[in-house]
Parts: structure tokens; C-alpha cells; sequence
């Protein structure tokens, strides 16, 4: 592993443990040369979920892409980056676990709204009026009203 300081590319493991997910390993590392210890993770590889976009192109699946568009909605509302990256933990793990190649946006933006949903109510309005390209109030206030109706419900 090259030093991230001095560039050598000897080193050797100091620690290593599981992440809390545990779906990566945590090593801590001292380099050979400069003995300074920095930190790195391993990660299984798998093969790339694939991304059917709206217009039939594919790209690979990007969880920086679905975290950002997360952080937008939430902009100036009280919640934490952590628990931003925990739904976008909990979105990677079911499409992986879902043992599909390929799986369209629709079906990840389905399941953004879905964790916004359960983490704040305002940030998922501002996510499916953009997703869903509400055309008009009548749109934006139906799907109020049903975020409403399920409040009241329980």
C-alpha cells in the first residue's frame, strides 16, 4: 500500500477490524519508510450494479450520486450527514443483496424517497417534486395530501 505521505510503498498492518457494517475491513497501517500510520479499508469486490437510465443509457451505479441528490433535498433541514449516508448505506445493500446486474433509476429513486420519507417529511417533498417532475400544484399538493392522510392515520 504507497504512504500517503511519502509515497513508499512498503507498509506494514498495525491493526485490522471489521467497520460497523461490517462490510469492509479497517487497517491501520505504518509505513516502512517515513513511519508515519494512516488508515485504509478493504472493501469485497463485486461486479458493478449497473443503472438503466430514463433515455435506455446505462452507467454504472454511483452511491456519491444518490447521497448528493439526498443532501440537496435536505438542505437547511435538521438532519445529519450520518444519517444521510446510512439511507444511502441501506439503498446500496438492497441492490446488491438484491443479486440484480442492472436496475433502473426509477427503481432507486423509489427507494430515495423511501428513506427520506423516514427521515424527514419536507426533504422528501423536495425530492419527488423534482423525481417525480410534479407539472403542477394539483400534483404537489395530491401527494401532500397523502402524506397528510398517513399522519392522521397514525
Amino acid at each position: 500500500m504507497k504512504c500517503p505521505f511519502c509515497g513508499n510503498i512498503e507498509s506494514k498492518v498495525i491493526d485490522s477490524r471489521p467497520t460497523e457494517d461490517n462490510q469492509r475491513i479497517r487497517r491501520r497501517r505504518e509505513c516502512m519508510n517515513c513511519q508515519k500510520r494512516f488508515t485504509t479499508f478493504e472493501i469485497v469486490e463485486t461486479t458493478p450494479i449497473m443503472v438503466k437510465k430514463k433515455d435506455g443509457s446505462i452507467q454504472a451505479f454511483n452511491r456519491d450520486k444518490v447521497l448528493s441528490g439526498m443532501i440537496k433535498s435536505c438542505e437547511k433541514r435538521q438532519v445529519s450527514t450520518q444519517d444521510l449516508e446510512k439511507a444511502t448505506d441501506n439503498i446500496e445493500y438492497k441492490l446488491v443483496n438484491s443479486l440484480k446486474s442492472e436496475v433502473s433509476s426509477i427503481e432507486i429513486g423509489e427507494m430515495v424517497m423511501t428513506e427520506l420519507k423516514k427521515l424527514d417529511e419536507v426533504a422528501y417533498i423536495r425530492f419527488a417534486s423534482v423525481y417525480r417532475q410534479f407539472s403542477d400544484v394539483n400534483t404537489f399538493f395530491q401527494e401532500l395530501s397523502e402524506l397528510l392522510k398517513k399522519q392522521t392515520e397514525n
